[in-house]
């Protein structure tokens, strides 16, 4: 019997470039449910992820609250380099400290500071019960702990905490060992222990919805020393070797080679030098979106590639500089010769929505990274603020021209001109929530994304498109029209889509 539909390569052998919504999947067998689908892939050679999501480092995305959360869930987060090299340190640090479960950099507040103040904390970051310092700050003596048991039915948000915080205190002693601290929380029913040093400065602290995440979050991708898993960027610059030495000593997983173009003798060099002495730092090349591209540095030495060269929603790329691909076949035809490789490749720009999502993998890629999906998380670096009533956070290319002049012009070999030229632009995204809540709605909807398709894994998927199983059809702009919401007079758009 005849299949319908076109396989992958038929479909990018007879025309020009195609994006995610260009192409549908036709529908496959089903005989399982959407919970016995198996997302487990390869970020890279030598790490695998329970599942395929990327942040992508992008400074409105991804610091290490981002990187935890999305370590937690299974996937990886990469820390952006708009930063000193001591900043973006620290910001693996603090990630690779996380699931030691102590908190090693909690917010701190002083007596001085007010309800109010407590009030700003509950609301950036989702709690209350913070610890009260002499100063104010991580290392000076701890006074008190205020939670909203402490300010619930207080009217006058300007008291002073020195007026309303608990001093009864039960703390433990710098050096406990986790397992007995997790025993001090369980049997006391507090929901924080303060870690004190020997003249009672606060030097760390532990919260019982750490324990409770610990449960929660079987599918955590950790490392063999059992810290969560984290990326970092560095440039092709010489100066970056000194950033790359100070991620190793930090812990490092995986350094991305950040370049727009990445086909250079620039990071070829630099992939070899990486590869050579740092050999369990695995290695991601990019961005590229051709073969060609794609063979000089897995050549060189790369364990996964990066594919895209503007198809993001903040990235101009291709209309500014007139090169770049359309993201699809960009992804199909990288991932088909890097997978004769055997490198991984992470998708990256492009996906909107879960349908992209599902769209990239079954390109070939392996991950998809993502920038705008994430941005307007709780997570996500920067402050929410209000336009027209619309809760708000900041999101920018990093070839935007604020971007640029903080750092991001490396990534464009433009660090030194004179005149800077944008690649992207600066803009706002709608509050997301937290990725607690977001994340296992997008892995929910990729399942049942699978389901549909007959698939039960990334393996098999990527199986059945080189053997031409998996099939295709061309969307006409009246196709795309027909499957999305239309004919209404009013609708109210899903929280998540």
């Amino acid at each position: 019997m005849a299949k319908d539909g076109f396989s992958a390569e038929e479909i990018f052998a007879s025309v020009g470039g195609i994006t995610y919504n260009d192409v549908i999947v036709l529908p496959g067998f089903i005989d399982f449910s959407p919970d016995d689908v198996d997302l487990e892939t390869n970020f890279s050679r030598n790490i695998k992820l329970r599942r395929p999501f990327v942040s992508s480092p992008m400074d409105t995305v991804t610091e290490a609250r981002m990187a935890i959360s999305l370590a937690l869930l299974g996937g990886m987060g990469i820390i952006h380099y708009n930063n000193t090299i001591e900043e973006q340190v620290e910001e693996v640090r603090k990630v690779k400290r996380y699931e030691n479960g102590f908190i090693a950099d909690p917010k701190c507040l002083s007596p001085d500071n007010t309800i109010e103040d407590v009030y700003r904390i509950k609301e950036k970051y989702g709690f209350a019960g913070i610890p009260v310092t002499e100063n104010g700050k991580m290392n000076s003596k701890l006074l008190g702990i205020v939670s909203n048991r402490d300010i619930d039915f207080e009217k006058d948000r300007s008291r002073k905490l020195r007026d309303v915080m608990t001093t009864n205190l039960m703390t433990a002693t710098q050096g406990i060992s986790l397992t007995e601290a997790n025993k001090i929380l369980r049997e006391s029913k507090k929901g924080k222990l303060p870690i004190v040093d020997s003249e009672g400065r606060l030097v760390s602290l532990m919260s019982r919805s750490d324990l409770v995440k610990n449960r929660e979050y079987p599918f955590s991708s950790k490392d063999n020393k059992k810290q969560l898993m984290v990326g970092a960027t560095i440039s092709t610059r010489d100066e970056s070797k000194d950033r790359l030495a100070a991620l190793a000593e930090a812990g490092i997983n995986a350094v991305i080679i950040d370049s727009a173009q990445g086909n250079s003798s620039y990071q070829v060099e630099m992939i070899k030098y990486i590869k050579k002495n740092y050999p369990e730092i695995d290695v991601v090349g990019g961005n590229v979106v051709t073969s060609e591209q794609s063979e000089n540095l897995i050549k060189a030495g790369a364990d996964s590639l990066r594919i895209g060269m503007g198809p993001g929603s903040i990235c101009t790329t291709q209309q500014t500089m007139a090169c770049g691909r359309s993201q699809g076949t960009a992804v199909y035809r990288t991932a088909k010769y890097a997978r004769s490789q055997g490198v991984p490749v992470l998708a990256d720009g492009g996906i909107a929505n879960i349908g992209h999502l599902a769209k990239c993998l079954t390109l070939g890629a392996s991950c998809g990274m993502m920038g705008s999906m994430f941005a307007g998380t709780n997570e996500s670096p920067g402050e929410y603020y209000y336009e027209n009533g619309i809760r708000l956070k900041k999101y920018r290319g990093m070839a935007s021209l604020e971007a640029m002049e903080k750092g991001g012009a490396k990534r464009y070999f433009a660090e030194e001109a004179k005149i800077k030229v944008a690649q992207g632009v600066s803009g706002s995204v709608v509050d997301k929530g937290s990725m607690m809540d977001y994340v296992p709605y997008i892995i929910q909807g990729l399942k049942h994304s699978f389901q549909d398709m007959g698939v039960k894994s990334i393996t098999e998927l990527h199986e059945k498109l080189y053997a031409g199983d998996l099939r295709f059809e061309m969307r006409s702009l009246s196709a795309q029209i027909e499957g999305s919401v239309h004919d209404l007079y009013s609708w109210q758009e899903p929280k998540y889509k």
